[in-house]
């Protein structure tokens, strides 16, 4: 899961997907493709309405995209067009870039909820939640 800062939207992700899944057979982590809040937790908003969906996701720690992680995922979900021209720049094969999705359907994007106010988590938890619904389908 990939956003901006990885304080947001992809820790959201994370935490919704990995809520679903068995963590024996699938593993999911989140990243930023900026290096602004490396080592720091999400978004306390991002926190609240994980917890308030009974989600724990207050331990994660920010950390920076690399590109071994090409090696690392199956897949790699991304938030918006920006991260996902950032994350295929990076990347050195068509095999690597074949790896790259947008999480959301028909080239939509899961709005930064970052500057704006306590619905934009709200409506950015309920996008990801979905989005999450359909990954774990697929997975099966």
């Amino acid at each position: 899961m990939v956003c901006l800062g990885n304080i947001c939207r992809s820790p959201l992700a994370q935490g919704i997907l990995e809520s679903k899944i068995d963590p024996k057979k699938v593993d999911v982590d989140s990243a930023g493709t900026a290096a602004y809040h490396i080592g720091k937790p999400p978004d306390p908003r991002s926190i609240e309405i994980a917890k308030k969906n009974g989600i724990i996701i207050q331990n994660q720690k920010a950390r920076q995209f690399h590109k071994n992680e090409f090696s690392r995922f199956s897949k790699i979900y991304v938030m918006d067009q920006s991260n996902y021209k950032k994350v295929i720049a990076l990347a050195e094969t068509n095999q690597e870039k074949e790896k790259v999705k947008l999480i959301l359907k028909d080239q939509n994007e899961v709005p930064d909820p970052y500057y704006a106010g306590e619905d934009s988590f709200k409506h950015c938890f309920d996008l990801l939640d979905n989005a999450c619904d359909r990954i774990l389908k697929s997975l099966n």
